[in-house]
């Protein structure tokens, strides 16, 4: 009898994880909303507001716009920009502040105690 090979290796396509994104997997559909709505919230005042002649408002939108739309498509390191901003912010408000000893530096005795914890004192008992 003869024996035919059996295998369970499968090839896996490129494009496995692409299922949520748009145009071929090359947009998240999270970075394609914000986009849409950033171009719209600032190309809404710059096509309404400013008063200037059809040439010079397309000039003004196309070097706005464009550069603005690409940011918000591409995002920054993976993340949409919202997520970048949220980043930035936890950053800026849990950051810790380190305070180093100077070498060769002669401190004041008040500034080398350590400020004792608050809280309850502990009672000697009594034998």
């Amino acid at each position: 009898m003869e024996e035919k090979e059996y295998s369970n290796v499968y090839a896996i396509p490129a494009n496995y994880t692409d299922s949520g994104k748009l145009l071929g997997g090359m947009v998240e559909t999270r970075n394609a909303i914000e986009a849409v709505f950033l171009v719209a919230l600032v190309g809404y005042p710059e096509l309404m507001w400013i008063p200037m002649s059809t040439t010079i408002r397309i000039v003004v939108m196309t070097v706005t716009l464009i550069p603005l739309g690409v940011l918000a498509v591409m995002g920054i390191d993976g993340d949409s920009l919202v997520q970048y901003m949220g980043h930035m912010f936890s950053f800026w408000f849990n950051r810790r502040k380190l305070h180093f000893r100077r070498i060769g530096y002669q401190y004041d005795p008040k500034q080398l105690k350590k400020p004792g914890r608050k809280g309850k004192k502990k009672k000697a008992r009594k034998a």
